[in-house]
């Protein structure tokens, strides 16, 4: 590709605004090169060169990463997608767009000069871009991150023309390209805070300073030794009862005849036992999650301690449906998703193998071996018709896609079961991927969805598995799926506007 505009060459005539433009980032790059810099001699050149490839901003993502909290986990991962962007972009278009020689290093102290100096073109600052790009993208998720990368990002930035190797345009130039990069990286999959869930039906729930009154079982097996003694520093007169997987059951059920207020912290088969609890005492719910993916707390907007304590201390919550599967004299309820087919079978079979390989291992293992077995999982009568089936899904509420990412609920109170049914065939992983991909299309030659309160299977044939919440169990003949809606109370903090 060869350049569209070259600075270093004049063309023919007069060119007023451009000339002072140039001229003028002349003049601004030699008062720069000749002012004194206190403190700057020996940290800019080295911060300069840290961020060569991107090398500062993977060890500021991982160091981000590490807080362990799901919104700086989204932040890290959000600034590094605006860098990639912002890097393809200047590597392809902008280096290539607009030739421009790099400043005469005369003006410039030797001392600040980099020993290797850059070979490519100086319009616009891939530096700069990569560092505007990345605090954006973290600013956009986190605020809180955006304010402590920012300053880091800034100097890198000034780095590039105190070294001498850019003029000021070109930084200039480079911050704009890279904070563009990061909103259309949003734009592409939007924040959590563009996609607030409905805070409705609001909910009448007791505030309870300091946690009075709120009695939390923890599941010690979700690696929640840190929230808890963050939610007990937040909550000093709450009470935290720890026990395990085992005990969560018991737990919560002494926990239910003594509290004003059930609470649970752990993954969401634990929430779903709280649930279940909480709906058969009339007590309101309070959820800190502490599982690997925790659906419903996050589309509850509570993240964190610090959210959950707040909305207990402020009485905020809000009603939710609750959904229930019932197999002859058998029930049970699903606050996420409920399903049949192949994903119940995934799920063991991960599970078989979790404790021996880890999680990820496991669940790769899992999709290759039941996705290569050649039986379909499934068999029901839908519209009168026995039918072969990959997969069954319903959601309890509707799903949306947030740009390319994957769905997530913004009502929990929409009365609706939102059905997919992957139908049987030939290629299951294809038709599986090409479900995945569809969304909620309503015609696919694999793929089916509906929205309804309340759905009906017969002939299911015995040992068939079903998977609620992450739990697993066994059923046979006749399955219905119904909502119950607005059945739960659970705590979840209001916006400003939320409030009004």
């Amino acid at each position: 590709m060869s350049p569209d505009v070259d600075l270093t060459v004049l063309k023919p005539g007069r060119h007023a605004v451009r000339d002072r433009l140039l001229a003028l980032d002349c003049r601004l790059f030699e008062f720069a090169a000749d002012r004194h810099w206190p403190g700057a001699e020996p940290v800019l050149p080295r911060l300069s060169r840290s961020a060569n490839h991107g090398v500062l901003w993977f060890t500021a993502a991982a160091a981000i990463a590490a807080s362990r909290t799901p919104r700086a986990r989204r932040a890290a991962a959000r600034g590094l997608a605006s860098l990639s962007l912002a890097s393809l972009t200047i590597n392809t278009l902008g280096k290539r767009s607009v030739r421009r020689s790099r400043p005469v290093l005369d003006p410039v102290p030797l001392v600040r000069q980099l020993k290797r100096q850059p070979i490519t073109t100086s319009f616009p600052s891939g530096h700069s871009a990569s560092a505007a790009a990345f605090a954006t993208g973290v600013a956009l998720e986190s605020p809180a991150w955006g304010a402590v990368v920012a300053p880091v990002a800034f100097s890198v930035a000034m780095s590039r023309v105190y070294t001498g190797v850019h003029f000021p345009s070109d930084v200039l130039a480079g911050a704009a390209l890279g904070a563009g990069a990061a909103f259309a990286v949003r734009g592409m999959v939007p924040t959590r805070a563009q996609v607030v869930p409905p805070a409705r039906p609001r909910a009448g729930a007791p505030a309870l300073p300091d946690g009075d009154g709120l009695v939390v079982v923890a599941n010690t097996a979700s690696g929640t030794v840190d929230r808890v003694r963050a939610l007990r520093d937040a909550l000093p007169l709450a009470e935290v009862v720890e026990c395990v997987p085992a005990d969560v059951g018991a737990a919560l059920e002494k926990a239910a005849s003594r509290a004003r207020v059930l609470g649970v912290c752990g993954g969401d088969g634990s929430v779903n036992a709280a649930a279940d609890v909480a709906l058969r005492h009339g007590l309101p719910l309070a959820v800190l999650p502490g599982g690997t993916l925790n659906h419903f707390a996050y589309d509850l907007s509570v993240e964190d301690e610090r959210d959950l304590s707040r909305a207990v201390q402020r009485g905020e919550a809000v009603r939710v449906d609750v959904g229930r599967f019932s197999v002859g004299d058998t029930q049970g309820i699903f606050l996420n998703t409920c399903s049949l087919g192949v994903y119940p079978e995934l799920v063991r079979e991960r599970d078989r193998w979790s404790h021996r390989i880890g999680g990820w291992p496991a669940g790769l293992l899992a999709a290759l071996r039941v996705l290569r077995a050649d039986r379909h999982p499934l068999t029901a009568e839908l519209g009168g018709r026995t039918r072969p089936l990959w997969l069954l899904f319903a959601g309890n509420g509707t799903y949306h896609r947030m740009g390319l990412a994957p769905g997530r609920r913004r009502d929990l109170a929409d009365g609706r079961l939102d059905v997919r049914v992957v139908l049987g065939g030939r290629r299951p992983a294809l038709r599986l991927l090409a479900a995945a991909a569809a969304g909620p299309l309503t015609r696919s030659p694999a793929h089916a969805a509906v929205q309804v309160s309340r759905l009906r299977l017969s002939g299911v044939e015995p040992g068939t598995l079903l998977a609620y919440d992450g739990e697993v169990t066994e059923v046979e003949g006749d399955v219905t799926l119904e909502k119950l809606p607005e059945a739960l109370v659970v705590y979840r903090p209001l916006t400003g506007n939320q409030q009004n």
